[in-house]
């Protein structure tokens, strides 16, 4: 590739030639040709008479937009290319798509187009658009590569006054070109049609006949020998010939002789599919290959959008393979009747396809239908098929206990060929490549489904929509089950808001189904997975339960594990989970293999054991659904946990286990709890504030703490002192209020040979903080330069 290199004072040369990997950016000039001894050639700039030709000042408009954004290089058709190389030009031809692909910006300048168009009225008469309508740039069959290839042009005037950019002019573009607006924005060719893509150039022209199929290489993603005596009728039939040959099988039979429309409107997708270009990305480079077996295991929490990322798939690479083919394994009669019917989408296309003639065209028999797809799968020369396996949520992995499973091994051709794709909930089907797929990430791409299922702009400036989103967290069918409410109701967001928060269930029931979603609600699409959970692991069901009543994020097996003493009223099977780490790490794996868990990406430097989390929408199912009404016995077996786990000491160990406690402590409240545990949250829980500086809120909960012990315990017992007594002391000393820090050490100093060990060494440190604020409030008062302050009963200074 050669460039135009802008020098300091605005003058022009050539670079030498580059190669790929030492391109610098630059910007790229589009435009129409005007009449060639106008024009600036290759050998124009060499000679130096470049100048003078009418066709410079364009090259200087474009040099000089480049340089105010910073780019020192520009390439421009004319004269970046010796036109009379035939080797040069040819190779240039084939590599101008992905040269202007790889532009920081294109300019488009459209030298019909007024910028007085632009100032005075498209509001008055359209003028502005009608101009651009009429532009000879959108008939000219060389533009069409540098509308699409560019990620940003931008259009000027005449005057080189900016116009817009293919972005906001989009929809005007779209109307012109009659190109879809997807492929304006960029999206990968691959998901239109090849006859669709031929078409965008039907009514352009070009000055040369063949450049009007030469114009399309990098649009087909194909590259040819330039032939420019051959004629438009030769080099398009060369240009089919060479799209042809990329789907050959291994013995040169082309895909055609296997070849079967796509057939999935049995299956429907979303309206806008949105976001997950690294899966789709990932996808195609697992399902791309010579013609050996190739598969993918798409594997995540029902309701992710599993089924809509292979739908997407499907209509974006439909042109990558021969046939693609979709089946719901659901259950084994579902998944036999989609090999019945894929033996009907084959015989009608091809009536005498080898190993499916004896079938019933009509009605086949499912399981004859089931051998006859798979031997016709398996033949030779067939290598380039997709089959996609969509809902495989119980397949045949060790320890599943369903009497009737699927093998889904059984159901594949024996042929090592083609490529297989596969959903399921499962994360222990290891048949291929394993796609873990997870929640979207971006509060845009969450908003743009919430706005496209409810009909609805709702964008980041409307109040309600930042919380709306956080806590359907990134969960496509929670997204489009709120959507699909808000589309059939005058509800605002922030009323829909309130209602999730305080009555998520019963939202959740009265919204309308998602065809899009196999008619799954947001409340029952987890319910199969758990009794199989359940079938499985009774302790897991159990551990689900109980994860209402903590946080959705962080849950460790030491938060758990509490001796029998300390948590004498837990239920037995709560014990058991715990009773080693092994047994814990057990129900939890069952949890993560039907995708309900998964480990907590904490930044945290890690203390104590790895932590799990699980979905928000996931969490308000668990608290609404799986514990209908509230359990009050498992709220109180998680407040415990949480309450004895608060450290009492200061190191930072323990400082960062009081911070994983965080999220836990503010997920509740302590109401309808017995008394004892309710003392014991209080105080564990004040004793938890304090550390993190809340002072209020920590003074309250001790207070109220060490009433309870005094009325359960009494004034002087053991507890008493040892817990709220002390931390109360400690609480106003770390605030400064020597008077109250002093009331609680000296009720402490009595009982302190009575005391544990750790709790001696609080009472003594106690002691010495009160010493060390008397000495500061000494030393204050005796000093000449500070006034006299006076203090009040509890310390805090008047």
């Amino acid at each position: 590739m050669r460039l135009l290199q802008i020098t300091d004072d605005g003058s022009l040369s050539f670079t030498y030639d580059l190669s790929d990997d030492k391109i610098p950016r630059y910007a790229i000039l589009s435009h129409t040709w005007g009449p060639p001894e106008h024009e600036v050639l290759y050998q124009d700039v060499l000679d130096g008479s470049a100048l003078a030709k009418d066709g410079f000042r364009k090259i200087r408009l474009c040099a000089d937009q480049a340089k105010q954004e910073g780019l020192e290089h520009i390439w421009v058709d004319t004269c970046c290319i010796n036109k009379h190389n035939s080797v040069e030009l040819s190779e240039a031809i084939n590599s101008m798509f992905k040269w202007y692909q790889k532009a920081e910006v294109c300019y488009v300048w459209l030298p019909d187009v007024s910028g007085k168009d632009r100032d005075q009225g498209e509001q008055q008469d359209g003028r502005l658009d009608t101009s651009i309508r009429k532009s000879r740039w959108f008939t000219r069959g060389w533009t069409l590569q540098e509308l699409i290839a560019p990620k940003d042009v931008i259009f000027y005037s005449r005057e080189w006054a900016k116009l817009g950019d293919k972005k906001s002019l989009e929809r005007l573009i779209s109307e012109i070109t009659r190109i879809p607006a997807k492929a304006l924005r960029g999206e990968p060719l691959e998901q239109f049609s090849i006859t669709e893509r031929l078409s965008w150039q039907d009514s352009r022209k070009t000055t040369k006949e063949e450049d009007k199929a030469y114009a399309l290489l990098g649009i087909c993603g194909v590259n040819l020998p330039l032939i420019y005596s051959e004629g438009q009728e030769n080099a398009f039939r060369h240009l089919k010939t060479e799209i042809e040959n990329v789907f050959k099988g291994a013995e040169g039979i082309k895909r055609e002789d296997f070849a079967v429309p796509l057939a999935i409107d049995d299956v429907i997708g979303v309206e806008s599919f949105v976001a997950r270009q690294d899966e789709l990305k990932k996808m195609r480079e697992v399902l791309n290959s010579d013609g050996s077996r190739r598969t993918v295991v798409i594997h995540g929490l029902g309701g992710m959008g599993k089924t809509q990322l292979m739908i997407a798939y499907a209509k974006r690479h439909r042109n990558d393979y021969s046939a693609i083919f979709w089946l719901n394994a659901k259950d084994l009669d579902s998944l036999k009747a989609s090999f019945a019917n894929i033996a009907r989408q084959i015989l009608q296309v091809h009536p005498s396809a080898k190993h499916l003639t004896a079938l019933d065209p009509v009605a086949p028999n499912v399981d004859t239908a089931v051998d006859a797809v798979k031997a016709w799968l398996s033949l030779p020369s067939n290598t380039r098929w997709l089959l996609l396996l969509d809902n495989l949520d119980n397949p045949k992995v060790p320890d599943n206990p369903d009497p009737e499973p699927i093998d889904i091994r059984k159901f594949l051709p024996s042929a090592q060929q083609g490529f297989v794709a596969v959903t399921t909930r499962s994360s222990r089907l290891d048949i291929g490549h394993q796609l873990h797929l997870r929640k979207l990430n971006s509060a845009e791409d969450s908003l743009k489904i919430l706005s496209d299922s409810s009909h609805r702009d709702i964008t980041l400036h409307d109040d309600s929509a930042p919380q709306l989103t956080k806590r359907l967290d990134g969960l496509p069918l929670a997204l489009a089950t709120a959507g699909a409410y808000l589309r059939q109701s005058s509800m605002d967001l922030s009323e829909y808001l309130r209602w999730h928060d305080s009555a998520w269930a019963r939202l959740q029931r009265t919204s309308p189904g998602l065809v899009s979603y196999e008619d799954r609600m947001l409340y029952s699409t987890w319910q199969v997975s758990f009794d199989q959970v359940e079938n499985i692991n009774p302790l897991s069901a159990g551990l689900l339960r109980l994860w209402a009543y903590f946080d959705n994020q962080d849950l460790w097996y030491e938060l758990l594990r509490h001796d029998e003493e300390e948590m004498e009223d837990r239920p037995q099977w709560i014990a058991d989970v715990v009773k080693d780490k092994l047994t814990f790490e057990e129900a939890i794996r069952v949890l993560r293999d039907h995708g309900l868990v998964e480990h907590h990406p904490s930044s945290l430097e890690l203390t104590e054991s790895a932590g799990y989390s699980i979905h928000a929408c996931v969490h308000s199912w668990t608290r609404t659904v799986l514990n209908p009404g509230g359990n009050a016995e498992l709220a109180i077996v998680a407040l415990s946990c949480i309450a004895l786990h608060v450290p009492t000491r200061d190191d930072e160990k323990h400082w960062l286990v009081n911070r994983r406690l965080h999220s836990h402590a503010s997920s509740f409240t302590i109401a309808d709890l017995t008394d004892r545990c309710t003392i014991l949250v209080m105080g564990s829980f004040g004793n938890m504030y304090g550390k993190q500086s809340r002072f209020d809120e920590a003074e309250e909960l001790l207070l109220n703490a060490l009433r309870g012990y005094e009325a359960l315990y009494g004034e002087d017992h053991g507890m008493t002192i040892m817990y709220p007594v002390i931390n109360l002391g400690l609480l106003y000393a770390e605030q400064g209020r020597v008077v109250k820090a002093d009331e609680m050490y000296q009720r402490a100093l009595p009982a302190r040979d009575r005391l544990p060990t750790e709790r001696q060494e609080d009472v003594d440190r106690l002691g010495r903080q009160i010493s060390r604020l008397r000495h500061e409030q000494e030393e204050e008062r005796d000093s000449p330069s500070t006034p006299a302050q006076e203090s009040s009963d509890d310390g805090h200074e008047l």
